[in-house]
């Protein structure tokens, strides 16, 4: 297909453990609620069986913290740990955004977006009948650097989605991208935000193509523009694909910077993509290069990738980017099949935002089976690592 940043992980994942390193400087202030004794009560079961929490007790860990380093070590890294009496699950719900489960009761919130950031954490107790509890965490934070707080060696976890739970995506994390026209591409779908198009199930997302009964199609695409981009870095997504004729899935990249230079000029980098033939998958570059604009390409795009074939894209694989300052390398299962140069001429030194979506038809899709109904691509994981 051709910032003030602020993200967010459970401690306790599927199967193991995370914590993000953004490089930041933080000022932390708790007041409020947070500070004191109060809770405020939601009672929906005013009934016998009603059970209330109580003692809803807070706990703020700024990583690095001491007394030479009073806002941490520069790493952004903010943990929040609740206890409360007779709860069995928590929530915490930052600004506006959705509120997030974390049956431990713990949570871990970064910010990387430069300037002062102010807002507050809402953390919630919850017992068995589903009354609740809550207070309030007011959070100052300061960034000062552009940096996720990787050693540079693309071995540090920085950012995540485990797809958790079911329902709605985190919206902290990522944004709905909706609309039809055809996206550039003569693609046949509309994008919405219906749960019917994008949502988690049992610790998977699926974003669904669906033909409706006026056979038009919708699908989802999802971003992560003004919520988390990177430079440089190792990024692995487990994903399954779809198999029906027609649908053109991709897990892709492009540079921040798209508003105000536009595309090819702001590049972009296809981890995966599959089209036409589902026995293969590729990863590609593309660029703006003046020498290539003439008027069968008034944009002056430029490509460059690989392909590599399999008859199991219908199954889950982890698909791989390792992109550096000289180097970007793509792989499957671990297995590099496409490598390329990278150079101070190209627009791979600046950060990118992550893109999910499932088209169809257009100018890759190809022909769209008669007979389609539904079909979905699946992701357990996207993980990045500096």
């Amino acid at each position: 297909m051709p910032l003030f940043l602020i993200n967010f992980k459970f401690v306790i994942m599927k199967k193991i453990t995370f914590i993000f390193n953004l490089s930041v400087l933080v000022l932390l202030t708790a007041y409020g609620c947070s500070s004191s004794d109060s809770e405020d009560i939601n009672n929906p079961n005013n009934n016998n069986n009603t059970v209330i929490p109580t003692n809803l007790v807070v706990s703020l860990d700024i990583q690095g913290q001491d007394a030479n380093n009073p806002n941490g070590d520069g790493s952004g890294v903010l943990n929040l740990s609740a206890t409360a009496t007779n709860a069995v699950r928590y929530g915490f719900k930052v600004g506006t955004a959705d509120e997030v489960d974390s049956p431990s009761g713990n949570f871990t919130y970064s910010v990387n977006s430069q300037g002062l950031n102010q807002f507050p954490i809402t953390i919630y107790a919850y017992s068995t009948s589903e009354n609740s509890i809550s207070k309030i965490q007011n959070i100052t934070i300061f960034v000062d650097e552009d940096n996720n707080g990787g050693t540079g060696n693309n071995d540090t976890l920085v950012w995540s989605d485990e797809f958790d739970g079911n329902g709605t995506i985190n919206t902290n994390k990522w944004t709905y991208e909706i609309g039809g026209g055809g996206w550039g591409n003569q693609e046949v779908q509309s994008y919405t935000n219906s749960l019917n198009n994008v949502y988690k199930e049992n610790g998977i997302l699926k974003i669904k193509v669906i033909k409706e009964s006026n056979n038009s199609y919708t699908s989802g695409r999802i971003i992560t523009k003004n919520k988390f981009d990177f430079k440089y870095g190792r990024v692995d997504i487990r994903a399954k694909l779809p198999t029906t004729a027609g649908t053109w899935p991709a897990l892709w990249m492009l540079g921040q910077n798209i508003n105000s230079v536009s595309w090819p000029e702001c590049g972009e980098i296809d981890i995966m993509e599959q089209f036409v033939n589902k026995n293969s998958v590729s990863s590609t570059l593309h660029w703006f290069n003046p020498d290539n604009v003439n008027s069968d390409n008034p944009l002056g795009q430029a490509s460059y990738g690989g392909d590599i074939a399999d008859s199991t894209f219908d199954e889950f694989h982890v698909y791989s980017l390792n992109w550096t300052s000289s180097t970007l390398s793509f792989s499957l299962d671990g297995v590099e099949f496409f490598t390329t140069g990278n150079s101070g001429s190209l627009p791979f030194n600046q950060n990118f935002f992550l893109i999910f979506n499932v088209a169809m038809g257009g100018t890759n899709g190809g022909t769209i089976d008669p007979n389609f109904t539904s079909d979905a691509m699946e992701v357990d994981y996207i993980r990045v690592y500096q």
